[in-house]
């Protein structure tokens, strides 16, 4: 069977080929009901573009360079699906650079690696306005922050804040003591992220606003076992104390408060009664175990960081733009 070509959409839409070039281009010249049709046509017709000619005659590589620190994270895997959605709608691929080590990252710095053959690029989490102001980074090609802030790029980002700030003001509803586990941060300043750091300060105020505190404070890498062995840690302290239990943990990221339910579960503790766990990240595993945590609408974020690129290469010329997204607190079992 043969394969449609753009004259046969160019037929079906009753268009010139030209115009159909332009839509496949996301050209912001042809109009929305003119786009509509050709569109239609091309799902009619299962036509795919030749990606080859695509990129000769549009002079554009139609490839976003995604920067970011792993990949075997649920979050990052969630951002990437965000990203990925709005990109593939508009016809672009992506190209994904882990930056595992400042080595890499300050490789990536110079102006001729492959991640800046791209069109576009998108730089995940690390707090880089710094960067941007001593113009280490190209601003020559659209670039937008997802997951991090800065006042002269685009970016689309989570407010932290409030995420600590809901969960302090939920915590301190509890009666017993509070206690708190927090990600151990990079102390390498060029992997710097608020993140945490903005969970820690809205939680703390939320606290102290209320009128209460914090008994103890607990610290992990990012690791299953290393948050395993936090865990143990808090509720050795906790149960060694008379007036240990019940209590209230806000885990700073669920793989935290996820190794702490399991804590609890093997000293034949009640989650939700003896220990009550608020998260933050509402993993996908979240709901199946009942954690009470601070939901982040991650994929939203990296659709909406994509569009802004997206908005730059076909033609915005506009100031740097922001896109807030806030946490919502999801209650479940465990709290």
């Amino acid at each position: 069977m043969r394969k449609p070509t753009i004259q046969d959409v160019a037929r079906q839409a009753g268009v010139g080929v030209g115009t159909v070039s332009r839509v496949l281009n996301n050209h912001t010249a042809v109009k929305g009901l003119t786009r509509e049709t050709v569109l239609r046509a091309i799902a009619e017709l299962d036509y795919t573009p030749n990606p080859h000619a695509r990129r000769i005659a549009g002079g554009k590589s139609y490839t976003i360079s995604v920067l970011l620190p792993v990949l075997t994270t649920e979050f990052y895997a969630r951002l990437l699906d965000g990203l990925e959605t709005a990109f593939q709608e508009a016809r672009y691929d992506v190209a994904i650079f882990p930056l595992l080590d400042r080595s890499r990252l300050e490789r990536y710095l110079g102006s001729h690696t492959l991640a800046y053959q791209a069109d576009g690029l998108v730089m995940a989490t690390y707090n880089l306005t710094q960067m941007f102001h001593e113009r280490r980074l190209r601003t020559q090609q659209p670039t937008v922050l997802v997951d991090a802030y800065a006042d002269n790029v685009d970016c689309s980002f989570m407010d932290n804040v409030v995420g600590g700030q809901l969960a302090g003001e939920y915590a301190a509803t509890f009666s017993g003591a509070l206690y708190a586990v927090w990600v151990e941060t990079e102390l390498d300043q060029l992997f710097t992220t608020r993140v945490f750091e903005d969970r820690r300060a809205g939680f703390t105020q939320a606290v102290q606003d209320a009128g209460r505190c914090v008994q103890a404070e607990y610290t992990s890498s990012f690791d299953t076992l290393a948050a395993r062995n936090t865990a143990a840690a808090l509720l050795d302290a906790a149960q060694a104390d008379p007036a240990g239990l019940p209590c209230t943990v806000f885990a700073s990221a669920d793989l935290l408060a996820g190794a702490l339910l399991d804590e609890v579960r093997v000293r034949s503790l009640t989650p939700g009664q003896d220990v009550r766990i608020i998260g933050f990240d509402d993993q996908p595993w979240a709901a199946s175990r009942g954690l009470t945590t601070l939901h982040q609408p991650v994929e939203s974020m990296g659709y909406e960081a994509a569009q802004l690129l997206l908005s730059r290469l076909g033609g915005f010329k506009g100031p740097a733009r922001a896109r807030r997204f806030e946490p919502r607190l999801i209650i479940r079992d465990t709290a």
